[in-house]
């Protein structure tokens, strides 16, 4: 069934990880297996902030072994940053298996996410100026205590709830996708593509490769290689109603928009409210109702409708 959420403050940031939380956990009943969140902050300067894992979270539990298998794996990636000239200026361990290095990088982004994925155990969950991608098992409210989401402040931001249904309960296969190997192009997505290996073997006969089978990435991917090739935000999600089949509802966040599209069938459910200088969407109103004390009038979007705000 899962669960999807964005939200976008216009002109100004806000408390965007302690409101979204507040979505996603409204929406815990549509997927209580693993919460994602995609979240854009202040970027500094150009430096690049990636998040990565070197295990995963029930693998934590196999004794001293696996300790050392991710302090060697970390050690790892630190070798290949300097090896490639990243100059690491903030590292953080997030977590016993998760971490958030922000360093400077003017070098092929492709190259460096390559050789630290190549790494046994090592994936990168995001690289960007602005993007921030967390993911884990559990709901919304236990993954943004473990990632100390709550104080995050940004401009706008998506996230997802999961119930595992074709895939394992992991990190790898918990949403939103990063569009690898582009900077700040991340997707959330409910629904099922029906010609998703046609999609994922064209584009990877163009040089893309992915991480997962999820068809979430290959929207990600999509859209991140039109935008490549010169399509706005908006072009680029409107092909995408006539090339991907199937029934969905997608949101995607770039450095400074956030969009959604609905299949011509509509037959994945999204709220939407909107005023001057906020928008919330989800797949149910009980989300967009849970940060506002208010009340507030809410619509729902017509088949094949795309939109996109900017900050």
């Amino acid at each position: 069934m899962c669960g999807i959420a964005g939200l976008i403050h216009r002109g100004k940031g806000g408390e965007i990880g302690r409101e979204l939380t507040a979505m996603l956990q409204s929406l815990k009943h549509r997927g209580p297996d693993s919460t994602g969140f995609a979240l854009y902050g202040k970027p500094q300067g150009e430096a690049l902030v990636m998040r990565f894992k070197v295990a995963e979270q029930a693998e934590m539990d196999h004794g001293f072994d696996i300790h050392e298998k991710v302090s060697a794996r970390r050690r790892q990636v630190d070798g290949r940053l300097a090896e490639l000239g990243a100059q690491l200026l903030e590292q953080d361990a997030v977590t016993e298996y998760a971490f958030r290095y922000r360093f400077s990088y003017d070098g092929d982004r492709r190259k460096l996410a390559d050789y630290i994925e190549d790494i046994d155990g090592a994936e990168i969950l995001s690289i960007g100026h602005s993007l921030e991608l967390v993911k884990d098992l559990g709901d919304a409210a236990r993954v943004a205590g473990q990632y100390q989401l709550g104080t995050f402040d940004g401009s706008h931001a998506l996230g997802h709830t999961r119930m595992a249904t074709e895939s394992d309960v992991d990190i790898r296969s918990a949403h939103p996708y990063w569009a690898y190997p582009f900077a700040d192009v991340a997707v959330v997505h409910n629904g099922q593509l029906t010609n998703y290996w046609g999609g994922r073997r064209a584009l990877e006969r163009r040089g893309h490769r992915f991480v997962s089978n999820c068809d979430s990435e290959l929207i990600a991917v999509y859209l991140a290689d039109r935008i490549q090739g010169g399509e706005t935000l908006e072009s680029a999600m409107k092909t995408s109603i006539e090339e991907l089949d199937g029934v969905f509802t997608y949101v995607v966040a770039t450095a400074d928009s956030l969009g959604m599209a609905k299949d011509v069938m509509a037959a994945k459910p999204m709220v939407l409210y909107e005023s001057e200088d906020f928008i919330a969407l989800a797949s149910e109103e009980v989300a967009i109702r849970s940060i506002f004390p208010h009340e507030i009038e809410t619509f729902d979007p017509y088949e094949g409708d795309v939109r996109v705000w900017h900050c």
